[in-house]
């Protein structure tokens, strides 16, 4: 239950951000919030991160979905049963969801987080990609540790 509670609230956070940024003045203007580190921007990536893969949007929508059924399959051999492991999984899939209804709906991904030092910027995300990365992170370090668990006894 609490990978579909966490999927669900990931994916509607996404989408309601993205819903507000695009019917805002973000796509004509980007707001400093940190001016020289943090703004707030409007950006359509029909590409994957870091705009590879750019004009691929299509082929990115079906592999986000392919993911998600894999992930979902093969839940029980990638994931234990531990809090941790269903964090991760609601996270992961919450990300790929967000994105890929992006993709689905838009043609691409709306990116408006800009992190940046002087001219040299972060690749602008949102809220579906951060959740990503930290389910992947989350996962990472819990595998991790528990290798090193087994490895010690």
């Amino acid at each position: 239950m609490l990978v579909l509670i966490l999927t669900a609230a990931i994916a509607l956070l996404d989408q309601l951000s993205k819903y507000v940024v695009r019917r805002s003045a973000l796509r004509y203007e980007p707001l400093d919030v940190v001016p020289g580190c943090f703004s707030l921007t409007c950006h359509l990536n029909d590409g994957a991160a870091w705009g590879m893969l750019g004009g691929w949007n299509g082929c990115l929508a079906l592999v986000s979905l392919l993911v998600i059924l894999l992930l979902v399959a093969f839940r029980r051999r990638l994931f234990d049963k531990t809090r941790t492991h269903r964090v991760a999984m609601g996270c992961m899939i919450g990300g790929i969801l967000g994105n890929a209804v992006d993709r689905l709906r838009l043609g691409g991904v709306v990116d408006w987080l800009d992190f940046y030092i002087g001219r040299h910027h972060w690749p602008a995300f949102n809220v579906a990609d951060a959740a990503l990365c930290a389910g992947v992170g989350i996962y990472m370090i819990a595998f991790f540790l528990a290798a090193k668990q087994t490895e010690s006894i």
